[in-house]
């Protein structure tokens, strides 16, 4: 094993099989490897190829290990990522085959002399990790992709696991500001939201636990718990984590990916934005989890047309399009009518590059934490609309703090209109109040996106996991 007295540690760290989590935990091994350290993260070859870049002078620090995954009977066969799977309901065989594939790996390491790590850095499906990596006395860090304010939500790990005075057994328990929170606050899910979320987050699935229980396990076998946010951003949310758990809570920073993402192929986009005046478009994304339908995309453009405003657009096919059809879910026309003013991408696009070009000035995305990390580093205005997941919290968080708004929604079952998201980009881009949230995230970008801030956060995180395996040896 490595030293943790100051010297180089060994770190393996283990995402979630999601875009959202592996381009995450990868910019993080990059970070904490430029601190002088070993890092061994753990993918799949797939995964590897499409989202993993370490750069040359890392390459003798960052070791990426990939994982095949077992064949399932009802995963397809090229599924690697959340991404890749076609239909909800298919995730939890995902789930099975990282469980089975990863401990297996994860095993492996631990039991070799040479190659031990002083930590394991774990991502919330890898619940197994504490009790395999404890076997080998080696310390879990349980890494939140999550901002502070979601993780308070969720509560202690009793209640994620449906026991105690904190435990959600009904859909209208999200709907409700948890009773230890001491401050007035709008952070719950809605009733379409707490809907969708209950049963697929608190109920056990066929992978043979619920996701709630994933994380509660992570959490509680894991000796400090990291958190991708920052005490300059969630100062009382952090203080209600570490009221909540019996253990070290650490902000991490952001660390958004820096805009150098390579551009080929992409060179009409950024020539496209350049003919646009500073500050004057909308980037519309709702990131790599979220299934979209026809009827919503059409919705969605109908607002990007009735807006008024230019964007750019990245658009993926409806979960409801053939395969192969990338039209679908565009209503009729609408590219010609919006030619000049409106620009439609399909595929993969350099989200962080196209961010930080000067022309755009807002961000109309899914309030999913990576891309609002990425948005306010960059100094644009956010315009919400969640969809999936933690989204909805985060949305209510940043409106709470006036530097967001959220599109207005059915109550009951979420449907939105065109004239929705036009208003709520004109709020944000066009109307006085837009003046108040720009300075906002102009001042924000100074968090976010400052380098040596994130990464001062990093070294802090660093010196925790230090000081711990100096105090246990």
């Amino acid at each position: 094993m490595g030293h943790a007295d100051g010297g180089s540690m060994r770190v393996v760290m283990l995402p979630w099989l999601a875009f959202g989590h592996i381009l995450p935990f990868t910019e993080l091994a990059k970070r904490i490897a430029r601190q002088g350290h070993r890092v061994t993260l753990l993918s799949t070859p797939r995964n590897t190829r499409r989202l993993i870049r370490i750069p040359p002078d890392l390459a003798g620090l960052v070791r990426v290990v990939d994982v095949t995954l077992p064949r399932l009977e009802r995963l397809p066969e090229d599924a690697e990522a959340s991404i890749d799977v076609p239909s909800d309901a298919l995730r939890p065989y995902l789930r099975v085959a990282y469980d089975t594939a990863f401990s297996a790996k994860l095993s492996d390491i631990l039991q070799e002399p040479e190659r031990r790590p002083d930590w394991v850095i774990i991502d919330y499906a890898a619940y197994w990790a504490p009790a395999a990596a404890a076997r080998h006395g080696v310390p879990c860090a349980f890494l939140s992709l999550f901002g502070a304010a979601t993780l308070s939500f969720f509560g202690p790990p009793e209640g994620l696991m449906g026991r105690g005075e904190h435990a959600r057994t009904k859909m209208e328990d999200l709907t409700v500001v948890p009773s230890y929170v001491p401050f007035p606050t709008t952070v719950v899910y809605r009733t379409f939201e707490a809907r969708e979320i209950f049963e697929p987050g608190l109920v056990p699935d066929d992978s043979g636990v619920s996701e709630g229980y994933r994380f509660a396990m992570a959490i509680q076998g894991s000796q400090l718990v990291g958190i991708r946010s920052s005490a300059e951003f969630e100062p009382e949310w952090l203080r209600v984590l570490g009221e909540l758990y019996p253990k070290p809570v650490i902000p991490v920073g952001l660390f958004p990916p820096p805009p150098t993402q390579e551009v080929a192929g992409h060179e009409a986009t950024l020539q496209w934005l350049d003919r646009h005046a500073p500050r004057s478009v909308v980037y519309a994304a709702f990131g790599s989890e979220a299934k979209l339908t026809s009827a919503q995309l059409e919705t969605i453009a109908l607002g990007l047309e009735a807006s008024g405003l230019p964007f750019l657009w990245a658009f993926r096919p409806p979960s409801d399009a053939d395969a192969g059809e990338g039209t679908d879910g565009l209503p009729e026309g609408f590219e010609d009518r919006v030619n000049g003013r409106g620009l439609v991408c399909r595929g993969w696009v350099p989200q962080a590059r196209l961010l930080a070009h000067g022309s755009v000035g807002g961000f109309l995305t899914h309030a999913g934490w990576n891309s609002i990390a990425e948005g306010l580093a960059r100094g644009v205005r956010l315009a919400l609309l969640p969809l999936v997941f933690d989204q909805g919290l985060n949305s209510r968080l940043l409106v709470e703090k006036r530097i967001a708004v959220e599109v207005e929604r059915d109550e009951d079952d979420g449907s939105f209109a065109p004239e929705d998201i036009a208003a709520a980009l004109r709020r944000v881009m066009v109307e006085d109040e837009g003046e108040e949230f720009g300075t906002k995230v102009k001042e924000l970008s100074e968090v976010f996106g400052n380098d040596e801030v994130n990464d001062q956060c990093v070294r802090d995180f660093l010196r925790c996991l230090s000081e711990y395996s100096n105090q246990q040896g």
